[in-house]
């Protein structure tokens, strides 16, 4: 789980770690409100990067300008991200800039901690200049790992690492880390949070910032969900064919643009909400890919018929149906959908239709 820059600078608070005096807003009125002293820093919150260079970080000398950096930021779409908050900061006098993370390093099974002497956009250009101090997890980070770093961040490193581990991040990362009048401050924030762990943190925000409106409701149904960027409706049970069934589609150019993993489930209650959260997206054909182990084919068509008889559907349906009762499934669905037995011809047919 990604938090956003205002929530990440939260949890940088708690731990100790200095920030600018902040706060985040959605209506242009909470201006008038802030008691903040006037340069602002005014940042669009979204989860993807280069925003800086997208237009999403303004400054304001006064409320006149302030009031017009507000209505064109929270107009603003970053990366296909809507723009819904934005935070407003004290304008830092920046004397230096360093960037400094923790990470996990899989291919070691260590943390990773990074440190560059310069900070701030474009740190992925600069991957030679990154010092690079392994930590053992089974040790933690020492003072002979905090001393290969300038004094004025060693206490900052020791408290991040601290959010790192108690929080379970994938990455905690403050970039960049501004010296002003000689105080280390985070001028921003990047926190990731293992979503294995979520449960265990109750104070963490539960907004799920990431999810589009349509992944939001199948979370609620209990449904999993994803929308991509393609145009074809993938349904399949089990995570491993539904992940196959995307890569079968990719062999014949064809783009998934939404994925639905039906799981287990041959409850013809949840194989409609399953039609109806897909229909809502409106690809351009549905491509339903059936094994039936545990699963009961002719069950799953129950379904599908009942979704179909009580709903129009705008687009064609290729069903590709395997295992408990298959033929007695597709005897029921041979008038509602376009039936192929072999998986190949299927994702080859749905590639075709959704082009």
């Amino acid at each position: 789980m990604k938090l956003l820059e205002f929530q990440g600078k939260k949890l940088f608070k708690e731990y100790g770690i200095p920030v600018p005096q902040g706060i985040v807003i959605e209506k242009k009125e909470d201006l008038k409100d802030i008691d903040i002293p006037f340069p602002w820093v005014m940042k669009a919150q979204v989860l993807v990067g280069g925003r800086g260079k997208a237009g999403g970080i303004k400054f304001a000398n006064n409320m006149e300008e302030a009031i017009k950096n507000f209505e064109e930021l929270i107009t603003m779409e970053i990366k296909g991200e809507k723009v819904r908050k934005v935070l407003i900061e004290e304008k830092l006098r920046i004397e230096k800039e360093y960037y400094l993370s923790f990470f996990i390093d899989r291919s070691s099974r260590k943390y990773l901690m990074m440190f560059s002497f310069e900070g701030g956009v474009d740190i992925e250009a600069m991957a030679e200049k990154v010092m690079k101090i392994y930590v053992n997890p089974l040790i933690g980070l020492q003072p002979y790992h905090l001393r290969k770093l300038p004094k004025e961040v060693r206490e900052i490193a020791k408290k991040l690492f601290q959010l790192f581990i108690e929080k379970d991040c994938e990455l905690a990362e403050i970039n960049p880390l501004v010296i002003s009048n000689g105080l280390a401050i985070a001028a921003d924030s990047k926190i990731i949070i293992d979503n294995n762990s979520i449960y265990r943190h109750e104070d963490l925000p539960k907004e799920d910032i990431e999810l589009t409106p349509l992944e939001r409701e199948a979370k609620e149904k209990r449904i999993a969900f994803v929308q991509l960027e393609g145009n074809i409706g993938v349904i399949a049970n089990g995570a491993g064919l539904t992940m196959a069934t995307l890569d079968a589609l990719n062999e014949f150019d064809g783009k998934g643009g939404v994925f639905l993993d039906l799981g287990g489930t041959d409850d013809p209650e949840k194989v409609k909400q399953a039609f109806e959260l897909m229909a809502k997206a409106k690809p351009k054909v549905i491509l339903l890919n059936l094994f039936g182990g545990i699963t009961k084919c002719d069950t799953v068509a129950k379904g599908i018929i009942e979704f179909l008889q009580e709903n129009k559907i705008n687009c064609p349906v290729i069903a590709r149906i395997k295992g408990m009762n298959e033929e007695k499934a597709r005897q029921m669905l041979k008038e509602y959908v376009i039936p192929i037995e072999s998986f190949k011809e299927a994702a080859k047919k749905a590639a075709e239709l959704g082009g």
